[in-house]
C-alpha cells in the first residue's frame, strides 16, 4: 500500500470538457474539497473519492459522481485509487462541461484519465503500520538513546523529564524491537 503527504493536480480535456484532477492526504479532504468549490464557481461537478485506513487498520472508501450519471465517474476515480493501492488518500475532480457529451464510456475513460496522470505526477510513498510506545531510562543515556533512534529512523515524538527520562516514540515495531536489543540494559519498556 501506498499513501501521499501533498496535493498533485493535473488536467485532462476532452471535446472541451476539462477534468482537473486533484489528488491530496485524506486529512486534507474536507478544507480542499470546500476551497475547490469556491475556486471553481462555474465548474458543473466536483466528483469524489478517497480511501483511507480506520483505528482498526480497515480500509474506508467512499465514491461520489456529484450529478454525473450513475457509476460514471465516482466509482472509476475510486478504482484508480484501488489499483495504485492507495490508502489515506483522496481524489477531486472539477469537470467544466465543454458542450458535448461524452456518453457513458466517455465519462468512465476521461475521469479515469484525469486521476491516472495526477497519479503519475504523485511521489507514492510505501505504507509501513508505525506503533508508538514510551519508554525510560536514566539522564546518563540520554544522548546514546537519541543517537540509536535517529540511526533507527524512530521519531521522537514528545520527552518528559522528570527523576528519569522518558521518551514517547513511533517507528515500524521491526525499528522499536533492534532499539530494544541494542539498548536492553539501558531503556525499559513503558507500554
Amino acid at each position: 500500500m501506498y499513501y501521499i503527504t501533498s496535493h498533485f493536480s493535473a488536467t485532462y480535456e476532452e471535446k472541451q470538457s476539462k477534468f482537473i484532477a486533484h489528488l491530496i492526504p485524506y486529512n486534507l479532504y474536507t478544507n480542499t474539497l470546500e476551497t475547490l468549490k469556491n475556486e471553481h464557481p462555474k465548474a458543473r461537478h466536483f466528483v469524489t473519492s478517497y480511501r483511507y485506513l480506520n483505528e482498526f487498520d480497515q480500509i474506508v472508501e467512499h465514491s461520489s459522481d456529484d450529478g454525473e450519471p450513475k457509476g460514471t465517474s465516482g466509482k472509476p476515480t475510486l478504482c484508480v485509487l484501488q489499483g495504485q493501492e492507495l490508502i489515506n488518500t483522496a481524489v477531486i475532480v472539477v469537470r467544466y462541461f465543454g458542450g458535448t457529451k461524452l456518453g457513458t464510456g466517455g465519462l468512465v475513460r476521461a475521469y479515469s484519465d484525469a486521476v491516472n496522470m495526477a497519479v503519475n505526477l504523485a511521489e507514492l510513498i510505501i505504507y509501513k503500520k508505525e506503533k508508538i510506545e514510551m519508554i525510560s531510562f536514566s539522564y546518563s543515556d540520554m544522548g546514546r538513546v537519541e543517537y540509536e533512534c535517529s540511526q533507527l529512523e524512530i521519531t521522537i515524538v514528545e520527552k518528559f523529564f522528570d527523576s528519569d527520562v522518558r521518551f514517547k516514540i513511533q517507528a515500524e515495531e521491526e525499528s522499536l524491537n533492534t532499539l530494544h536489543t541494542k539498548l536492553e540494559r539501558v531503556i525499559v519498556s513503558l507500554s
